[in-house]
């Protein structure tokens, strides 16, 4: 049973990554159409975010009412459905509704996902899984790219993966019997669960603070060096565009590649120490960006950066259990899954603000300060005396 479940996972994995990067890919000839400025793709951005990070909070209680499989389900489906009104829309404000219902269906699946993994899956599967949510945001603006070049438009580009995003939906149906065989965490009971369970008396356990401060730190890396990678080669280190916008994506490779490795070690190694190993990558990478070695070794930082933080999200998520028990974990995967959201939506646009006054070249130095902040809050968890039996 739990093996179909895999699979269907795997599979919606990729899916949910399609439409992660669509928006970028799109937006410089959905702007000029829908005629508002080119700013205006960070509303429906704020937007998207805002609604993932409120249902991501709200994911236990969802969770503890219908179940993993419902909520798996009725967020994809609430997924296709804006996805399938951005392909409709002719205005900018339309564009802004169906954003509404786009964040709150990918912040609940997101949880719930992630939760039911770190449960039930061995943490290889981890890394695997956020590697083929990798695959899926990689080909999302190829689908979309497609679209445009054969003068089909954004719309046909949103249409297609909101399409696929609607055969998900028909295939978790059928899986529904599956999900419900399965049995709740001890500590979870029905119409309820223990007072513990309430976010505000989360906050109060030893370790939950450095860990959604790590997530924090770690989103916020994570996004500012992935968005600003190319604007700092070109603008601080005189790479041609062309070269940084290629060179850029050693970094997402390295990510990707990094996560299909780390599932081969990582149940050998263990979490904490896949976690420690990538941060001590990732402070090395940063290093070599900030010194003045040369276009080569700058490149090959980037591509270090993102094998660096590939095993640290997934080794972070897939402990949650083992840190804060069972029954806590869904409120607590939740509550990191909003944090992560949080770093990687405010935190970049704070490094462009600063950049303007300060220089582009504060770029390393920005990463290395969220390094640090992930290392300290980090070994913070480690040192945290909270030892929950797994039953």
């Amino acid at each position: 049973m739990l093996s179909i479940l895999l699979a269907v996972i795997y599979v919606a994995f990729i899916s949910l990554g399609l439409p992660d990067a669509i928006l970028g890919s799109a937006w410089p000839t959905m702007y000029g159409q829908l005629a508002v400025p080119v700013s205006y793709a960070g509303i429906i951005s704020m937007i998207i975010a805002g609604g993932t990070i409120f249902s991501s909070l709200l994911s236990e209680k969802l969770i503890r009412r219908i179940g993993t499989g419902h909520v798996t389900i009725v967020s994809v489906a609430m997924t296709a459905a804006a996805l399938l009104g951005f392909s409709f829309s002719g205005a900018f404000w339309q564009l802004c509704l169906f954003a509404i219902p786009y964040g709150l269906g990918a912040g609940s699946v997101d949880a719930a996902l992630n939760n039911f993994v770190a449960l039930h899956y061995r943490s290889r599967h981890m890394n695997w899984l956020h590697c083929f949510w990798g695959v899926g945001a990689a080909a999302g603006p190829v689908i979309m790219g497609m679209g445009l070049s054969r003068g089909l438009g954004w719309n046909a580009g949103y249409q297609t993966i909101g399409l696929i995003q609607v055969v998900l939906v028909i295939g978790l149906a059928f899986t529904m019997p599956l999900w419900k065989k399965l049995r709740q965490p001890e500590g979870v009971i029905a119409g309820g669960t223990q007072a513990k369970n309430r976010m505000l008396d989360m906050l109060k356990l030893p370790g939950v603070k450095p860990v959604l401060a790590s997530f924090f730190c770690y989103c916020a890396l994570e996004t500012t060096a992935g968005l600003w990678a190319s604007s700092y080669m070109v603008l601080s280190r005189g790479i041609a565009p062309e070269t940084a916008a290629e060179m850029a994506s050693l970094y997402y490779l390295g990510i990707t590649l990094g996560r299909l490795l780390s599932g081969f070690v990582s149940s050998k190694v263990g979490d904490k120490r896949m976690v420690r190993l990538g941060q001590i990558l990732v402070a090395v990478s940063v290093i070599i960006i900030l010194l003045p070695l040369g276009h080569t070794v700058l490149f090959a930082g980037l591509a270090l950066a993102g094998l660096g933080c590939a095993p640290v999200f997934p080794s972070l998520l897939h402990a949650t259990p083992a840190n804060f028990g069972k029954a806590n974990s869904q409120t607590i995967m939740g509550m990191q899954m909003a944090s992560a959201y949080t770093g990687s939506t405010f935190m970049p646009p704070l490094f462009g603000f600063m950049a303007q006054r300060l220089g582009i070249g504060i770029y390393p130095v920005y990463l290395l300060i969220f390094a640090a902040g992930m290392f300290i809050m980090a070994e913070r968890l480690n040192k945290s005396c909270l030892t929950f039996a797994q039953p």
